[in-house]
């Protein structure tokens, strides 16, 4: 049986990036459209909010304490203050790209991938007209490394699996992928199961069992897959679009699932469920975040 409670009605435009920390007890997510970044303590009820200069994409934790924070083109160094030190600029040769999902690796490493970018000035949709997204690695000295050719729609979805996989998805191709990675590099590229006939595949989270909890945009739900890609479970959420996901809480056994207004027909944008975070009783334990450095 799953419990599911909103966690808080935090009106994100595109709340996406969503992980633990389990150093401040603190779930932290960022708000791509509002250019926020949030952190909030279940626990106390303390819900912190720090502006970002720009579209703010991604956020993972480092070994020394800090955070570090992918920016619209690029990935800063950021603690928890109103600074961002710039570390890497990732395609700086694409102009109208922009970062999307970023996460740290078990190499210590960001890894982030980019899309064309979809927001406008005035913070409205923009129309995509091709697939220019690659997946990237940032090494702590700054390095950009390209992972994979410039390929996809809308590059989502990070899970380093037990067995040697890289799992990633193009939310535009309704498609999860899995690559081999070895020693760093990744190689032979495969789908990873079959394209879910609801919604679109963004943010996952990998659970200590080795299965994945897909959020799926416009369709209400997460999904959990098996190893071997077939459908587990599927658990319905209050909110349209479902973004991003993370394990948190004691034991890290709850399922945190961010969400997003962004594109909704005008009738939904003052639903306190769209845009929301909430928190699942799923009944499986995740696995803490990799530390940058």
């Amino acid at each position: 049986m799953t419990g599911i409670r909103r966690l808080i009605a935090c009106g994100d435009v595109v709340g996406e990036s969503s992980l633990w920390c389990t150093r401040t007890g603190r779930f932290l997510w960022v708000d791509i459209v509002g250019r926020r970044i949030h952190a909030l303590n279940p626990t106390s009820g303390e819900h912190r909010i720090w502006q970002t200069p720009d579209l703010v994409t991604s956020i993972g934790l480092r070994k020394d304490g800090g955070a570090l924070v992918g920016l619209r083109r690029a990935v800063a160094f950021w603690d928890y203050d109103e600074h961002f030190d710039t570390l890497a600029v990732v395609e700086p040769d694409v102009a109208d790209n922009r970062l999307n999902e970023g996460k740290v690796g078990p190499d210590g490493a960001f890894w982030v991938g980019t899309m064309q970018n979809n927001i406008g000035a005035d913070g409205q949709p923009l129309q995509m007209t091709r697939s220019s997204g690659a997946y990237y690695r940032v090494s702590s000295s700054g390095r950009v490394e390209a992972l994979t050719d410039r390929e996809f729609g809308i590059c989502n979805t990070m899970i380093w699996t037990d067995d040697g996989q890289f799992v990633c998805a193009d939310t535009l191709e309704n498609r999860l992928y899995a690559f081999g990675y070895t020693g760093g590099d990744l190689s032979s590229r495969r789908a990873f199961g079959q394209p879910h006939s609801a919604g679109l595949p963004d943010g996952s989270a990998l659970d200590r069992d080795g299965y994945i909890w897909n959020c799926r945009v416009g369709a209400s739900r997460v999904v959990r897959f098996a190893p071997d890609g077939g459908v587990d479970r599927v658990v319905e959420l209050p909110c349209l679009a479902p973004t991003s996901c993370a394990f948190g809480g004691d034991e890290l056994r709850t399922l945190l699932v961010t969400s997003a207004r962004f594109g909704l027909p005008v009738e939904r944008q003052s639903d306190p469920d769209q845009g929301a975070v909430f928190a699942l009783e799923v009944g499986v334990a995740g696995r803490p975040e990799h530390l940058f450095g």
